[in-house]
């Protein structure tokens, strides 16, 4: 057995298993730029390690991943192309795209909360176990942003295009069951079996590291378009998403001296 921990992301590996845990539970783990650069480099490790035959993620207290956490809310809005904010947000890109390039296969044990990027993130693994009381849902538009991440194609990817509309546009929030139900999710279990299923299933792919690593790599090229699709997705939101995030700066400018005029 392996372990190595960078405080925020802890790495263990046990009979062929990586397990990488968020490990912010004060911010619902929350991604960071910092957090995140360390989720990369324990992807890396996993990689680099040829007795890993699954990789499986999972969040520690009471939620997966409650988005991305870039410090100041005003001043992301106010200035998306300020290079601090766009570096900051390029780098939680980075770490759930890597992720869903990760040489051996992944899963994502999630309970609690799933929210915009934790929900790139949860979409980013090759297969999900969910708690049937988990909360699902996009978050982008609430905040007065456009989706960004990839987060549409990721959706709609593994369910519907109604699935994806009604998440990423009309704000609905889904449970475990329904993750289920639309095709985001391969089990629904109470939460607290959450860890016992995902380990299970990454237990029996690790059994033999190399077949599992080739195996999964045929998958990905030949049954799905997210290794074709997702790097144009990226950019594609993310010109629409500054857009969006500049918009609601000036607006939010706009009402604060409307305020103070009128006081």
């Amino acid at each position: 057995m392996s372990t190595v921990s960078d405080a925020e992301i802890l790495y263990v590996v046990e009979s062929g298993v990586a397990v990488v845990t968020l490990n912010a539970p004060e911010r619902r783990n929350a991604l960071t730029p910092t957090m995140a650069d360390a989720l990369v480099a324990a992807f890396e490790q996993a990689d680099a390690d040829p007795t890993v035959g699954a990789v499986v993620i999972f969040g520690a207290g009471r939620s997966f991943c409650a988005g991305a956490e870039l410090g100041s809310t005003q001043k992301m809005f106010q200035d998306p192309l300020d290079p601090q904010v766009y570096d900051g947000t390029s780098r939680v890109y980075d770490a759930f795209y890597r992720a869903g390039r990760l040489k051996a296969p992944v899963i994502a044990g999630v309970h609690g909360a799933a929210v915009g990027a934790g929900m790139n993130l949860m979409l980013a693994a090759d297969v999900r176990v969910v708690a049937d009381d988990a909360r699902l849902l996009s978050g982008f538009l609430r905040i007065g942003t456009h989706p960004g991440g990839g987060h549409m194609m990721l959706l709609a990817e593994h369910a519907t295009l109604d699935a994806a509309c009604a998440m990423a546009i009309f704000g609905e929030e889904i449970d475990g069951r329904r993750a289920l139900e639309l095709g985001l999710a391969w089990a629904s279990v109470p939460a607290d079996q959450v860890r016992l299923k995902a380990l299970a299933m990454a237990r029996y792919a690790a059994r033999d590291p190399e077949l599992a690593r080739a195996t999964v790599r045929t998958l990905r090229l030949t049954a799905r378009g997210k290794a074709r699709d997702w790097a144009l997705a990226l950019q594609s939101e993310r010109a629409t998403q500054t857009w969006a995030m500049r918009r609601a700066g000036r607006a939010a400018m706009g009402s604060t001296t409307s305020t103070s005029t009128s006081t």
